[in-house]
């Protein structure tokens, strides 16, 4: 299991000093370019959904959508990235191929970046840093070439438990193969052979469309604690509004402080959510095992601690939850 405070290796000693490294985030024209093209073509598609797709289209959109999302909510994040549990070898080939509809990178990189956020969460050199708002973390810093300090801290991350996961090595060595067959090949050719609809449906509606609507709801894995996450100074419920559209709390900063909660939602809910309700579903089925999460009385005995001790609250909360496991352990061990 990976907490905040182990997504950094120490094997190759201490880091080399921060002013020898630059910390500049160049722009990336590439992702520029490329972020323009992904974001126009789908207007076009917008306008072919309302007008023009048949019905069967819209359903498969949405299930591509939606299985996508699974793949980097369940699978990506909670799975691979925090270890919130473990999975059977079936669920992890089908969350594999559902990482790959969300067309993000292999799971190995999309893990090894998303670890360099947590790792360096709250402070200048995160790559998503929300202290620069919603449209910085979301999209903005997706068209900047990490630093070179960066680079180094992400070489440093810890991926020695992915590398012992063949699913995962399996796709990072097949995944423009996986990429061709399930993002492209599949979802593109189905409106056309199964159902009969047109060419321009599929390419701007199964392609452009459902990957801006994918990879929005993907970013928000890093980009959400903006939306949902309450601001310094504000309290719960907020006096405006907005109270009607979103509903900010705390949520999101705690699963910075304790990431591998299998319950904490992405999109700003707690023991709530479709992501969470799949995860209970996969565990009822013998499908998933061992989630990981943390009770209140064990929060409450971690914020006692860190407001008596002045210690970091994030080291009163593991502390706290290898007690009580400790405390599980003795008690099943004498039953």
């Amino acid at each position: 299991m990976v907490r905040v405070s182990e997504t950094l290796s120490e094997a190759d000693g201490p880091p080399a000093p921060e002013e020898k490294l630059s910390k500049k985030r160049e722009a990336n024209w590439p992702a520029v370019l490329f972020f323009i093209h992904i974001h126009l073509l789908p207007v076009y598609g917008m306008w072919l959904m309302f007008f023009e797709v048949k019905m069967q289209t819209i359903l498969f959109f949405i299930a591509l959508v939606s299985f996508g999302i699974l793949g980097v909510t369940t699978g990506a994040h909670r799975l691979w990235a925090h270890g919130a549990y473990k999975a059977t070898t079936g669920l992890r080939i089908f969350l594999m191929m559902c990482q790959t509809l969300a067309g993000q990178g292999p799971i190995y990189d999309w893990v090894r970046y998303h670890r360099l956020h947590h790792s360096l969460f709250g402070t200048d050199e995160d790559p998503f840093d929300h202290r620069h708002g919603f449209l910085y973390a979301h999209i903005l810093t997706r068209l900047r070439k990490l630093s070179d300090y960066q680079n180094k801290l992400l070489k440093e991350v810890d991926m020695s438990d992915l590398e012992k996961d063949s699913v995962v090595m399996f796709q990072k060595k097949t995944y423009w193969l996986l990429y061709g067959v399930f993002f492209l090949l599949l979802p593109l050719n189905a409106p056309l052979e199964y159902w009969n609809d047109t060419v321009l449906n599929a390419v701007f509606v199964i392609g452009f469309l459902r990957y801006a609507v994918v990879l929005h709801a993907a970013w928000l894995v890093e980009s959400g604690i903006c939306v949902w996450g309450l601001k310094r100074g504000q309290k719960y419920p907020h006096d405006s509004n907005s109270v009607f559209i979103l509903n900010r709390t705390f949520w999101p900063h705690y699963h910075y402080l304790v990431p591998y909660d299998y319950k904490s939602g992405e999109f700003g809910t707690y023991d709530c959510g479709c992501s969470t309700a799949f995860i209970r579903i996969w565990a009822a089925l013998g499908l998933a095992t061992d989630l990981q999460t943390v009770d209140t009385p064990t929060i409450q005995k971690a914020l006692a601690e860190a407001a008596k001790t002045t210690k970091p609250l994030t080291q009163c909360l593991n502390d706290a939850v290898s007690k009580q496991t400790l405390a599980e352990e003795h008690y099943l061990k004498r039953g």
